[in-house]
C-alpha cells in the first residue's frame, strides 16, 4: 500500500495510527488519559481565540520525513493549507501526550524530529511521569533550552513567536487512574 493510500485512509474512531519506517502501521486504541489530557490542552487553547488555529490528530506536512499528527498544535493565524494538509512552517507549538507505548518517540524521536525542522516550542504531556517538558530553541539535533514542571503546580505560561501565550494549567491536567490492587 502507497503512503499517499495509508494517508487518505479512514481509520477506526478511537484509534491512533503509527506509522513505522520499516512499512508496519500500528493501530492502537487511545486511552482515556491520553484523550482526557489532549482535550484539557484544547480547554486552555481556547484563551487563544475561539476561531485559533489550533488542530489535533490532524497531519502536518514534513517534507523528507513522516507525515506527522501531533496531539496538539497551534499555528499561526495566517496559515493556509498547502492542499490538504498545514506545513510544518506554520507550526508554533506542538505537543505530545505520552501513552505506554509512544514514550521513547514522544521524549527521543519527536524531540530530534521538531526541533530539527525548527518547531518553536515542543512539549511534552507525561500522565504517568505527571510532568510536562517544555522544548524551545530548537537545533538541528533537538532542543538547546528544556524546563520540566510538574502536574499540580500552577499555570505555565507559555510564549509563542507570534507574541501570543498559550498557558497550561498543570493543576487540571487529569491523572491515570490509580492500578487497581490485587490483593
Amino acid at each position: 500500500m502507497s503512503v499517499d493510500a495509508i494517508t487518505h485512509t479512514e481509520f477506526p474512531a478511537g484509534y491512533v495510527v503509527f506509522f513505522g519506517a520499516d512499512g508496519k502501521i500500528i493501530m492502537t486504541p487511545q486511552s482515556e488519559e491520553h484523550s482526557s489530557t489532549i482535550r484539557s490542552m484544547q480547554i486552555d487553547s481556547l484563551a487563544l481565540g475561539r476561531h485559533a488555529k489550533v488542530t489535533s490528530d490532524v497531519y502536518i506536512d514534513f517534507p523528507a520525513d513522516e507525515n506527522s499528527a501531533p496531539d496538539l498544535a497551534i499555528l499561526r493565524e495566517d496559515a493556509r493549507k498547502e492542499g490538504k494538509r498545514y506545513s510544518f512552517e506554520d507550526v508554533l507549538l506542538v505537543s505530545e501526550v505520552v501513552s505506554t507505548s509512544s514514550a521513547r518517540k514522544d521524549y527521543d524521536d519527536c524531540t530530534a524530529k521538531y526541533g530539527r525542522y525548527g518547531i518553536p516550542v515542543y512539549l511534552v504531556v507525561d500522565p504517568y511521569a505527571r510532568e510536562v517538558v517544555l522544548h524551545t530553541e530548537p537545533t538541528s539535533s533537538g532542543y538547546s533550552t528544556t524546563h520540566t514542571r510538574a502536574y499540580g503546580t500552577g499555570k505555565l505560561p507559555i510564549p509563542l513567536a507570534d507574541g501570543r501565550t498559550f498557558t497550561l494549567d498543570l493543576d487540571e491536567l487529569p491523572l491515570p487512574d490509580p492500578e487497581p490492587d490485587t490483593h
